[in-house]
C-alpha cells in the first residue's frame, strides 16, 4: 500500500487506539484528498474495451471536469469503416458483434 498518510486511511488497530487516526479516517471518507490542478487522460481497461477518463482538476476534492468515454463510443466510430461493402442486412450482425450499447454511447 501506500505510506501517503493524506491519501491512505489509516488501519483499524491504529484507530481503535488513536483519537487522530480517528479524526484522519472521518475526514478522508468525508471531504476526500485534494488532487492537484491539472488536466489528465487515463485508459482503464473495461469489460467491452477500453474506457476513458478525461479529468480536470481545479486543486479541491472535488472535480472541475470529468468525461467518461465508453468503449462502445469507439466501436460505434468504427462502424463506418467496418460496414463499407457489405449489405445492409449485414449491419444487423456487424452491430452484434462489436456488442455496441447505444445507452453508453449516447452520454
Amino acid at each position: 500500500m501506500v505510506d501517503d498518510h493524506k491519501i491512505t486511511p489509516p488501519r483499524r488497530a491504529e484507530m481503535k487506539e488513536s483519537m487522530e487516526a480517528l479524526i484522519h479516517h472521518f475526514k478522508l471518507f468525508s471531504e476526500g484528498f485534494v488532487v492537484p490542478p491539472g488536466t489528465t487522460y487515463t485508459a482503464i481497461e473495461a469489460p467491452k474495451g477500453e474506457m476513458g477518463v478525461y479529468l480536470v482538476s481545479d486543486g479541491t476534492s472535488k472535480p472541475y471536469r470529468l468525461h467518461i468515454k465508453a468503449p462502445g463510443f469507439v466501436h460505434l466510430a468504427a462502424l463506418d469503416r467496418i460496414s463499407r461493402r457489405h449489405m445492409l442486412a449485414d449491419l444487423v450482425a456487424i452491430i452484434g458483434t462489436l456488442d455496441i450499447v447505444f445507452g453508453e454511447v449516447d452520454r
